[in-house]
């Protein structure tokens, strides 16, 4: 698979939805369009691809990072971020992008969905490698090949003010459902239907979503509203590292409804499936963590770091290249 056909890098439709996307996101999300080469390939491999995903800050890391593998292998690459996961998986099977950094349990969950249905019981877990192997026959069916995942893990984490937390004696989701009041969520409209999102905390925590407000995950947009208090809950990744400085709190997942978001790279298999990009990302399995996505995150969204810098400095100094 050494001569990778190109082919429009997003159809007319996806490419809308991406300007819209990108509209909405703050300049750490959108970072991550750069495509400047880290150097001379020293692989064997050769031809183009396109990294995708969402526009959120940490997944322009990713993109970068998988990027700065893909190059040391020879393989020309561009990044293209789109915004909610429907927009970009579809860009994915399409063939209109190669590889996406994903969440293993979020995209799970999704294909479970996609597949079997919107009522398909769950096959997402706390444990990584089970999640995965049960994703997989799914991703295989719409063409998709899932790598293996990182150590590093980020589940989704709801947000309050710290004025909110401790004014009211909240702390975990629990208390905040306990309050018997509904809330405007600031997350993505995939929100609405991913089961570790509103379906969840509806589910697991009887908790009343009045609405849900559209922002990327993550984004600076939805803090925005959240400490502006049009919002009173919003949704990030454990990993985010800029909510300290704008006094906002992650609530304890008291009821465990979160599972295992490891990160793990999925690929179109048609045009991405040469086992040398699958060596080049799998390389990251034992070697990424928790602690050192956190600490790319403070350096992008804390020191306003580019994402490209960040994820050059971090596959250097884990002499993965």
């Amino acid at each position: 698979m050494r001569s990778m056909r190109r082919r429009a890098l997003l159809t007319p439709a996806v490419a809308g939805l991406v300007l819209v996307a990108a509209a909405c996101s703050s300049p750490s999300e959108v970072s991550g369009e750069a495509t400047s080469s880290s150097g001379s390939p020293s692989g064997s491999g050769g031809g183009e691809l396109v990294v995708g995903g969402s526009s959120a800050s940490e997944m322009s890391i990713m993109q970068n990072v998988y990027a700065e593998l893909l190059r040391a292998k020879g393989y020309t690459v561009t990044i293209k971020p789109a915004g909610e996961r429907a927009v970009y998986a579809a860009a994915l099977e399409s063939g209109d992008v190669d590889v996406v950094p994903e969440y293993a349990a979020s995209m799970a969950e999704y294909l479970n969905k996609t597949v079997n249905g919107e009522a398909a019981a769950p096959i997402a877990t706390s444990e990584a490698a089970a999640t995965v192997a049960a994703m997989r026959p799914l991703a295989e069916q719409r063409g998709l090949t899932v790598l293996e995942p990182a150590q590093a893990r980020n589940s989704n984490g709801f947000y309050v003010t710290k004025a909110f937390s401790e004014e009211n004696g909240v702390t975990t989701l629990s208390q905040l459902a306990a309050l018997g009041r509904p809330v405007v969520l600031a997350a993505g409209d995939d929100c609405v239907e991913n089961t570790f999102c509103q379906p969840g905390l509806e589910r697991v925590y009887g908790l009343q979503v009045a609405d849900v407000t559209g922002d990327p995950y993550g984004s600076a947009s939805a803090k925005q509203k959240v400490v502006a208090g049009t919002a009173q809950l919003g949704l990030t990744g454990t990993t985010d590292g800029t909510l300290a400085a704008q006094d906002l709190v992650l609530l304890e997942d008291d009821k465990g409804l979160q599972a295992a978001d490891n990160l793990v790279p999925v690929v179109n298999t048609e045009q991405a499936g040469d086992p040398e990009i699958a060596e080049a990302l799998d390389a990251l399995a034992d070697v990424l963590t928790t602690e050192d996505l956190a600490e790319m995150n403070v350096a992008v969204d804390g020191e306003r770091r580019k994402p490209e810098d960040v994820a050059k400095e971090y596959v250097e100094s884990a002499g993965l290249l």
